[in-house]
């Protein structure tokens, strides 16, 4: 064995440190002793205690989480360099990026994430990129044809000058990329580039603004007079690679899934199953990456950097998917929303790593395909030993695709049995995506005393050791208390909307909506960094709950206040520990307070305003008729 294949592709160093686990300890320390003095001390303050007790109770079970979690952190390095020295045939990768409405995701958006990943590092006669449509539309068709005439020109002067970001939005918008080459003919490559994407942005934004993109002949025959709920399904292979050319452009397949009104798809889930089938009877790698279509590939080699985990472990079983974390460019400063996820990326998820790695989060993630077809470590006799019968049962009824699923399932990490060629799976591959296929099979089957010390301390020591981690991360303390701000926004809004959503669908008095968020692109217009930190608002209930705890604790200050002009003549007892709290939840909720005196998109609605002021003037109602105030 050479000394190149003794050397291991990917490293994990354990970054233990003592002085972040004392203060992790000491914190629980602190919430245990909180809980022990609630309940010693719980006949003498009843109601408001047991309150206290339950949500200081659910603090210190979230602390115990977070502390297993980051108690032993690794960090893992790659060595991609090491893959390439090695005599080894790179295994086949399959991507697939998905997409369900050219109006909330632009497709200027969904193109550069498709080029991103077709100028990878990784050879094309490798590589397959699959895009899934959920709306059916012939905008993103026309897009995704002429982003492949684009990438025929892209992804060779990538890989001539070493292009360090793939998505040409991005390249050509920060000079910062621009300044490694000066020589004229990289300089001269650049401009007929630049011009280029120029082209293609301009045909894309003609195109949006005309109710059809095109003549609806030929290819996008398919597209007349479409409905995007009920449609059969169309496949179409706009690049096939037929050569096999390394350097030439990976295979490009359009896929828009049958949908009837009267058979649940299940949304991003039931597209994904398509994706896997269909590229399961036209390629069938032995590996698979799923991207959101505005999430592109910021470097290069991240494929080269998934294979040194899937590769490089003794047992594959060790290892079934790689997850990497999403970044941000263009973050608003000091992170206004609390969604840049820096922190948690960096301690939480080097935690997980720790364990059993990351979890999986929806976009960005490398899976062996035998995986998603049900194979588990502790199967160590195989799937590919299954007959015709089970194989029908598990995965459908197509002959040629459960051919390919038992191979997969038998077969080694490397190795693949491919079609012959791509074109002529279409039939296989539109039987395996109507919305029937999966009926009968395992596909979508459904995851002022000393005591007052404590609580001081703990909030003290915990949000200090936050601002610790962010100053680390070389985030500024404004960034810190966004984050911390949004993370109680957040909790009293959206994620209470999906409890109560998930309780109404177990009583089967609501059914689960898939909603697609509006996806931003970027815009010439000046708009200034403070409005685009500010919170807009509509009519969805989501903002009810906010707004209302933001009036009850207004009101709350408003009767202390009077209280303490009367010369605490009330029978409310104040203290300095009920002010606070109060104060707290006001700032944490500062942006609701705007809303109230904002108007247009950045003020709240009147109908929103009357629900909450109900709701609080009811909450303040009960607190006043319990304890006789």
């Amino acid at each position: 064995m050479s000394k190149t294949e003794a050397l291991p592709l990917y490293e994990r160093k354990h970054l233990t440190k003592i002085i972040p686990r004392l203060i992790e300890l000491t914190i629980l320390f602190l919430c245990f002793s909180l809980l022990g003095y609630r309940l010693l001390h719980l006949k003498n303050h009843g109601f408001i205690w047991l309150v206290a007790l339950l949500c200081e109770s659910w603090f210190t079970f979230i602390w115990i989480v977070v502390v297993n979690i980051k108690w032993n952190p690794i960090a893992i390095k790659t060595y991609p360099e090491r893959l390439l020295q090695r005599n080894l045939e790179l295994p086949p990768l399959d991507m697939f990026v998905t997409t369900a409405d050219p109006v909330l995701e632009p497709p200027i958006i969904t193109v550069n994430t498709v080029i991103s990943l077709l100028s990878v590092d990784y050879p094309a006669n490798k590589l397959a990129c699959y895009l899934s449509d959920d709306a059916a539309s012939p905008l993103t068709y026309f897009c995704l044809v002429e982003a492949s005439e684009f990438a025929k020109l892209w992804i060779p002067f990538c890989k001539k000058y070493n292009v360090p970001v793939r998505a040409p939005f991005r390249y050509f918008s920060d000079q910062s990329l621009f300044t490694g080459n000066s020589s004229s003919e990289f300089q001269e490559d650049w401009n007929i580039m630049k011009d280029e994407y120029r082209r293609l942005c301009q045909k894309i934004e003609e195109a949006a603004q005309k109710s059809v993109p095109c003549e609806l002949t030929g290819d996008f025959a398919a597209f007349v007079d479409i409905d995007r709920r009920s449609h059969p399904t169309i496949i179409k292979v706009i690049s096939e690679n037929k050569e096999g050319l390394p350097d030439g452009l990976p295979p490009i397949v359009y896929i828009s899934r049958e949908k009837r009104p009267n058979h649940a798809h299940h949304f991003k889930a039931g597209a994904m199953n398509v994706l896997a089938r269909v590229s399961g009877v036209m390629t069938n790698a032995p590996f698979m990456l799923n991207v959101d279509c505005d999430m592109f590939a910021n470097n290069p080699q991240v494929v080269l950097h998934a294979m040194c985990l899937l590769l490089g472990v003794k047992d594959e079983t060790d290892c079934g998917f790689v997850q990497f974390p999403q970044q941000f460019y263009d973050g608003l400063k000091d992170d206004p929303f609390g969604n840049q996820m820096v922190v948690m990326i960096k301690y939480l998820g080097r935690g997980l790593a720790g364990h059993q790695g990351p979890l999986y989060g929806g976009t960005g993630c490398f899976h062996r395909r035998k995986v998603i077809y049900g194979s588990s470590p502790e199967d160590k006799s195989g799937h590919g030993k299954m007959n015709t019968g089970d194989l029908e049962k598990a995965f459908g009824k197509s002959t040629k695709f459960n051919k390919f699923v038992a191979q997969a399932l038998s077969s080694s990490s490397r190795t693949a049995e491919c079609p012959e060629s791509i074109s002529k799976s279409i039939d296989e591959a539109c039987q395996v995506a109507s919305c029937g296929y999966e009926y009968g099979t395992a596909w979508g089957k459904e995851v002022n005393e000393p005591a007052i010390l404590i609580p001081i301390s703990i909030f003290v020591v915990f949000n200090t050791y936050c601002v610790s981690e962010y100053i680390q991360t070389n985030q500024s303390i404004k960034s810190w208390w966004n984050n911390h701000r949004m993370a109680r926004i957040i909790a009293m809004t959206a994620w209470l909307c999906g409890f109560l959503s998930a309780i109404f669908k177990i009583l089967r008095l609501s059914v689960t909506v898939f909603e697609v968020t509006k996806k931003e692109q970027s815009s010439s217009t000046d708009e200034s960094e403070e409005k685009l930190g500010r919170f807009t608002f509509d009519n969805s209930p989501v903002f009810v709950p906010g707004t209302t705890i933001l009036m009850v604790n207004l009101t709350a200050l408003g009767i202390g206040f009077l209280d303490f002009m009367q010369g605490n003549g009330g029978k409310i007892e104040w203290g300095i520990g009920e002010l606070v709290c109060s104060i707290w939840v006001v700032l944490c909720f500062w942006s609701f307070l705007k809303g109230l005196l904002g108007k247009g998109k950045y003020g709240i609605p009147s109908s929103t305003v009357c629900k909450s002021a109900a709701l609080a003037f009811v909450f303040v109602q009960i607190c006043r008729s319990s304890w006789g105030i």
